[in-house]
């Protein structure tokens, strides 16, 4: 076949008669991601994973667990790397030091991979990246969990130059994302999730501000195994809402399928749908009322105190560990804060491998706000996961070079 498959959560996989390339590959059947709060929706069938380990190439998109997960990395050594050109380079550097083959992809720019395939890959201020690939004439938009800020004019412009082009992107009730918040009444703050948005129609205003005509389901399918956050499978999207609020003009396909780029012509892989078995927060090593010690605490303070923006955009964070309150205050008077709950080894391994988000994605740890409406507020969400920790930008002239 010259095409491609779409399987797992974000994995395309693009064939030239052999498979050339594949995107993103989390086995999240049996690899768990977010310290063991995800697993994927869908079993990831043994055909399709013998397609991503016999590809020339595999493109990762960002850092995030569900894209670049350590357990499925380990059964793809050997395999020759695709990366954006991401300020700070730390998947790049992380990769290296493993020993994995690797290419830095030039930005904005074509790269022929074989006679019928070519990539062009754009990387995101927020440290992610966007995929274009070309098979056979057929312009495939995969967004993955980036969106199209600053891009969107280009690709629009790419997209005029194809008759059939497809978008593959996150869409959804909103839930990958950090949804377990309360106010300072301690009351739960419903999620924009829960007013169950026509997904559909999400999708295709998507699609049509990029120019664009077909939509596949996409960077979407997980659920949550963990005791302490199976809560929010509430607000994970069910299949069949993907095509709710169809938009007119637009070709709304379904998930998991192979697409024959010589006619168009599409055929249903139907993954079986992964078994969900909640387990306990201890087999991950959790215990909610394990205490910080004196120098997890001297850890956190270095680790927020050496962002500048944080520090005068908040007044204080309170880390609620064992059931004890453990306050670091910053310079700023205005009297925002936040309350993170969180048990004690996976709030210390998020700080050791500055890898925050992952604890906010995860949605076991309650998120308490104090004078603000949400965590992108005072860009405290951006500026500690996307730019410092991924970007390796913490001060203040390292955030003026990162977004030069």
């Amino acid at each position: 076949m010259i095409g491609l498959s779409t399987i797992g959560n974000a994995t395309l996989i693009a064939h030239d008669n052999i498979p050339v390339l594949a995107t993103d590959p989390w086995f999240g059947d049996i690899d768990s991601a977010y310290f063991g709060s995800w697993i994927a929706s869908h079993v990831f069938p043994k055909n399709q994973q013998e397609q991503v380990f016999s590809s020339k190439y595999i493109w990762l998109s960002h850092g995030h667990p569900d894209h670049i997960n350590s357990s499925s990395m380990a059964k793809l050594v050997g395999k020759k790397i695709l990366l954006p050109d991401h300020v700070g380079s730390r998947i790049y550097k992380g990769l290296i030091e493993k020993k994995y083959t690797i290419e830095i992809l030039p930005d904005r720019k074509w790269v022929q991979l074989s006679e019928n395939i070519k990539v062009l890959c754009i990387t995101t201020v927020i440290q992610d990246a966007i995929l274009l690939i070309d098979i056979k004439g057929r312009l495939f938009v995969n967004l993955n969990d980036a969106g199209s800020r600053h891009c969107t004019r280009f690709i629009r412009d790419i997209a005029k130059g194809y008759k059939n082009s497809y978008l593959l992107a996150l869409a959804g009730y909103g839930d990958a994302d950090m949804i377990n918040c309360y106010n300072e009444e301690g009351k739960f703050v419903i999620p924009p999730a829960k007013n169950n948005v026509r997904v559909g129609e999400q999708l295709g205003i998507l699609a049509k501000s990029l120019g664009l005509n077909n939509i596949v389901p996409f960077s979407s399918m997980h659920q949550y195994q963990r005791s302490d956050s199976a809560w929010a499978n509430e607000y994970t999207t069910p299949l069949h809402k993907y095509s709710e609020g169809k938009l007119e003009g637009l070709n709304y396909l379904p998930a998991f399928i192979n697409i024959n780029c010589s006619d168009g012509q599409y055929e249903l892989i139907n993954p079986e749908v992964n078994p969900l078995d909640i387990i306990n927060c201890e087999e991950f090593d959790d215990n909610w009322s394990d205490e910080l010690k004196p120098s997890d605490l001297r850890s956190i303070e270095n680790y927020f105190k050496r962002k500048q923006k944080i520090r005068s955009n908040i007044s204080f964070l309170n880390f609620r560990v064992g059931g004890k309150d453990n306050f670091i205050k910053f310079e700023s008077v205005n009297k925002k804060g936040i309350t993170f709950e969180t048990p004690r080894f996976s709030l210390m391994k998020a700080i050791n491998f500055e890898i925050f988000d992952d604890l906010l994605i995860g949605n076991f740890m309650k998120t308490t706000l104090h004078n603000m409406e949400s965590l992108y507020e005072a860009d405290f969400n951006q500026y500690l996961a996307k730019y410092a920790d991924n970007g390796r930008a913490e001060t203040l002239s390292e955030l003026e070079e990162y977004f030069k």
